[in-house]
């Protein structure tokens, strides 16, 4: 009860006279917060990436969501805040450019295998196809996957560039109208690319992006491993790349 009533005064500080102190405190009793997303975010992503990375990037999210909360808006901070974190952690993995260029380009291969067969055949290509197209055994593919899935990690929107945000690859002003426009039209490419997906992959893209179920839930739901859904997955948003890539989108 203590607690509760010095977590309001502390709320009060800082809405009435923007209290530093107030700040920092409320920073400090949120920061659990900050750890739970990275945390999260970091179980998708190699070892090489250090989570006091993403802690320390998530952090800039959260005192952002402190100076902007509005308690008017009958929104809890938590569901404020953990989207302010979560897009902060994005920017400082793109800052560290942790991809290396190495899985940049055997995903890059295949997209245009994808382009390319898709184009050929007028459907989307199989795994044994695409495989044989990159000259790769079956399991050498399912390997290409596994290391590309890291690039995957995160919204939707931000997989489908690696990590950048779509406003990234532009000159124009961060939510200029003109931006507003772009990005809502990039949207509705992407719902209608992706009801155009094989059944299983637009399964998977639903239940991870829309239902937010793990990968391990996913497997469950589809009687399949978790490792099996991690493939389907990288497959899925390696496709819409493609699509979005050959539109001109990305």
């Amino acid at each position: 009860m203590r607690r509760e009533l010095d977590l309001e005064h502390c709320w009060k500080n800082w809405f009435d006279s923007r209290d530093p102190l107030a700040r920092e405190r409320l920073i400090v009793h949120y920061s659990p917060l900050v750890k739970f997303v990275a945390g999260r975010i970091g179980a998708g992503l190699p070892n090489s990436v250090d989570n006091g990375d993403l802690v320390s990037a998530g952090v800039f999210g959260l005192i952002d969501a402190v100076e902007r909360f509005d308690p008017a808006r009958g929104v809890k901070f938590e569901t404020f805040a953990v989207p302010r974190i979560r897009g902060a952690v994005f920017d400082g993995l793109r800052a560290l450019d942790w991809v290396p260029r190495s899985v940049r380009s055997r995903a890059r291969e295949v997209e245009a295998a994808f382009q390319e067969l898709e184009g050929k055949h007028g459907r989307a290509p199989t795994d044994d196809e695409l495989s044989k197209h990159l000259k790769l055994s079956s399991v050498d593919f399912k390997k290409w996957l596994v290391s590309i899935a890291s690039t995957t990690v995160g919204p939707l929107d931000r997989a489908l560039v690696a990590g950048a945000e779509p406003r990234a690859l532009t000159g124009d002003v961060p939510d200029s109208p003109a931006m507003q426009v772009e990005d809502g039209e990039v949207r509705r490419m992407v719902k209608g690319e992706v009801r155009r997906l094989p059944d299983r992959e637009r399964l998977v893209l639903s239940l991870y992006y829309d239902e937010s179920l793990t990968l391990a839930e996913i497997g469950t739901v589809l009687g399949v491993t978790e490792s099996r859904v991690s493939q389907i997955h990288t497959k899925a948003v390696l496709h819409l790349r493609a699509r979005l890539t050959a539109a001109g989108v990305a």
